[in-house]
């Protein structure tokens, strides 16, 4: 196994379908009470474990804690889950001339957090652009003294994507979330979200939602 190749020590805890939540409550403990344990991956789904899971063991990032401060802009999580990192690592490994590989996808989703970094010239024409990087930059004629832009060069990449969406895509998204508790309070089974949406999603982009 991995673990033999890298010279770790593990060990597996199985218990019964059978098993009262408390059994593994216990079994969790004696791993987080363990100073010679290091690293607990939960077996998921048991989502009702992850709190008793200790926080600076839980290597799978999936602790309730470590997620909130993933989410959050500032915070530093202690564990990166292990899928996301190792899209990250493989792209920093590999991906010496994104423009070339950008410029071979049908459907391209750019979150770089870097200002206008995919430009026109990167994309195959007729690609589907996701563009959800929000990166302010300065504007003094803008009333907040900014102004938002996304990881996209937007008017490049108009002339050669086939739809694109705008900046900050996530704005509809929240209106969306929002739009679904209304619903339900008021006992509508169905209403035209997409009607709401077209102020901020391009008509194209909407045309692939039908």
């Amino acid at each position: 196994m991995a673990f033999h190749e890298v010279g770790f020590r593990f060990s597996i805890a199985e218990l019964p379908e059978s098993c009262t939540e408390e059994e593994v409550c216990d079994a969790l403990s004696n791993y987080n009470k363990d100073a010679s344990i290091h690293g607990i991956l939960v077996q998921l789904p048991l989502p009702q474990i992850l709190n008793i899971l200790s926080l600076e063991k839980d290597v799978d990032g999936f602790h309730p804690l470590n997620i909130g401060n993933l989410a959050i802009q500032g915070r530093e999580p202690l564990f990166i889950p292990c899928t996301p990192k190792g899209c990250i690592y493989i792209v920093y490994a590999y991906s010496e001339n994104p423009e070339i590989i950008a410029r071979e996808a049908d459907i391209l989703v750019a979150a770089t957090g870097v200002p206008n970094l995919v430009r026109g010239s990167w994309l195959k024409p007729g690609a589907v652009v996701l563009d959800v990087g929000i990166n302010p930059i300065e504007d003094p004629e803008s009333e907040h003294g900014y102004r938002l832009i996304g990881d996209v060069c937007f008017e490049e990449a108009v002339k050669t994507a086939s739809t694109i969406t705008p900046v900050p895509m996530t704005v509809s998204m929240f209106l969306l979330n929002t739009l679904e508790p209304a619903k339900r309070a008021l006992g509508f089974t169905w209403f035209k979200a997409k009607e709401l949406l077209k102020c901020f999603i391009s008509s194209s982009l909407l045309e692939t939602w039908r």
